[in-house]
């Protein structure tokens, strides 16, 4: 995936892209070994998920999901 930026932009807190992954642990753990906050609050808030957020480096949020 690609994401631009253009002059006066403005990120969504809301909205936002998701991704479902194998491993949601491995996913969490590379990104925080690159500096990035993973925010596990909403963890079990999705049935069927466990989830995570993170934000790009334009403070876009991006949601990531493993099935249960």
């Amino acid at each position: 995936m690609h994401v631009g930026v253009e002059d006066g932009f403005a990120p969504a807190r809301k909205a936002h892209p998701a991704f479902v992954v194998d491993d949601l642990g491995a996913v969490a753990a590379r990104l925080r070994e690159r500096g990035f906050e993973v925010d596990e609050r909403e963890r079990e808030s999705f049935a069927g998920f466990l989830r995570f957020h993170a934000y790009d480096p334009h403070g876009n949020r991006v949601e990531v999901l493993a099935a249960r």
